[in-house]
């Protein structure tokens, strides 16, 4: 296996497969990302006069042309290439020559995993926030459209008061706007660049760390280059922590979904043929891609845990197990992107009960209504809420069934308005617009 780190002794090849695993494969994620950090690194060299102009002018035109053979699908690791960093530059000496040999100067590949990394999960986390954005929309959009339908509210899965699908939808557009939060914490703490930090401890060469920074659209610097290296596990363990949130307001809609479609609640209806059957019930429509959902999104709300548990007790500088991060993260953006899409597939063809109410197991979900307009005429609130129940109790509670709430975020002043305005102003500071005009300035 080719390694531009190998010397004069093979490495057991048993020792060697245990060691690399799968990393291979995660690598090929990172292919496009590790051109771009070695294009921002080789103008940088340059500009600190450990590269030519001519020998950048040929590095920079052969790494633009493996970045779009990467985008054409054209880029393969090969067999007895170990990682992504050894084929990029493998490929790059054999087309160029000697330049080619000199895109590695002032570098590790602790700093070249690190800034390839950075990149991807910048990426991911960018993909993320659209999705997530989409589904925010649709939830205030149904919310918006279904305010005035109302369904039951359930304490201890027991009913208890009026509520409606405005509320309903709109809950779970608030929980993304939380959801958001978290993400936006994790894109400050990613959009770093560690790339100049070496092996951990720097280096005696005069690299201009602020100028990659720049090329890159990165925001600032990882500075401490210690701190670049003990970064990588930490940055995996808040943007897990971000997923993870996204994750938990998913599960719970899925369950939401799975128990208002069973004909026991009949909430909500889905057409046939995005619900599964029996193979012996004909009757059955079941939500399998909610539960499917459900099952997924469970299981990203461990994957905080899983980061902790792989780098809790290592001390600073690299460890070979960080690479397992991969085997973590990369699929779990997998995941969570392809949940919040059939999410807001689903949704676009939900239809909602809208006599729900009408059914007279409800009928005590309008206790507390009858309780308060007693106590807006007048009679102490503990003598209203002894004569609902004796009613109660009789079989005697014939209650209004129309309700009145207008305080901020209830039925009758859901505030979609005021949760938008938030999530816009997240999304904003975002500010995905720098990344683009970085990258394609840096591709030109």
């Amino acid at each position: 296996m080719s390694k531009l780190w190998q010397k004069s002794t093979d490495v057991n090849a048993l020792v060697e497969n245990f060691t690399v695993g799968s990393d291979r494969e995660f690598d090929e994620q990172m292919a496009a990302f590790d051109v771009l950090g070695s294009l921002a690194h080789t103008i940088m060299l340059e500009s600190v006069g450990l590269m030519s102009a001519a020998d950048l002018d040929l590095v920079r035109h052969e790494l633009k042309k493996i970045y779009r053979e990467i985008k054409a699908g054209n880029f393969t690791i090969a067999p007895d290439v170990e990682d992504v960093h050894s084929q990029v530059e493998l490929l790059l000496t054999h087309r160029i020559g000697d330049a080619g040999k000199k895109i590695h100067s002032g570098r590790s590949r602790n700093d070249q995993v690190l800034v390839d990394l950075k990149l991807f999960f910048r990426h991911e986390l960018q993909q993320v926030v659209e999705e997530t954005e989409k589904l925010f929309r649709q939830l205030i959009a149904l919310s918006e459209k279904h305010k005035d339908v109302l369904l039951p509210g359930y304490t201890h899965l027991q009913v208890a008061m009026p509520s409606s699908f405005g509320l309903w939808f709109g809950a779970y557009a608030e929980s993304l706007a939380d959801d958001l939060e978290m993400v936006l914490a994790a894109w400050k703490i990613t959009n770093k660049n560690p790339l100049g930090s070496a092996a951990g401890y720097g280096s005696s060469f005069p690299l201009n760390r602020t100028l990659t920074t720049k090329l890159l659209g990165f925001d600032s610097l990882n500075y401490n280059v210690v701190y670049a290296q003990m970064g990588r596990g930490k940055t995996e363990r808040v943007i897990a922590q971000a997923l993870s949130s996204i994750a938990a307001t998913l599960a719970k809609m899925a369950m939401d979904q799975a128990l208002y479609l069973s004909q026991n609640f009949a909430f909500v209806s889905y057409p046939d043929t995005l619900t599964t059957g029996s193979s012996i019930m004909p009757h059955k429509k079941n939500p399998d891609v909610w539960e499917i959902m459900r099952g997924k999104c469970n299981r990203l709300q461990a994957l905080p845990n899983d980061v902790a548990m792989m780098t809790t007790n290592l001390p600073s500088g690299y460890h070979r197990e960080l690479q397992l991060l991969k085997e973590l993260l990369f699929p779990a953006f997998t995941d969570l992107k392809n949940c919040l899409h059939m999410a807001s597939f689903m949704l676009q063809n939900v239809t909602v009960n809208m006599d729900i109410l009408s059914d007279p197991k409800y009928t005590y979900l309008f206790s507390v209504e009858e309780v308060n307009r007693l106590v807006l005429n007048g009679t102490p609130f503990r003598d209203a809420y002894k004569q609902v129940g004796s009613a109660i109790e009789k079989g005697e509670f014939k209650p209004g069934k129309q309700v009145k709430h207008t305080h901020e975020g209830s039925i009758g002043n859901l505030g979609n308005k005021e949760i938008t305005a938030a999530v816009d102003k997240i999304l904003k500071s975002f500010n995905f617009e720098k990344v683009a005009s970085a990258i394609e300035s840096l591709l030109k």
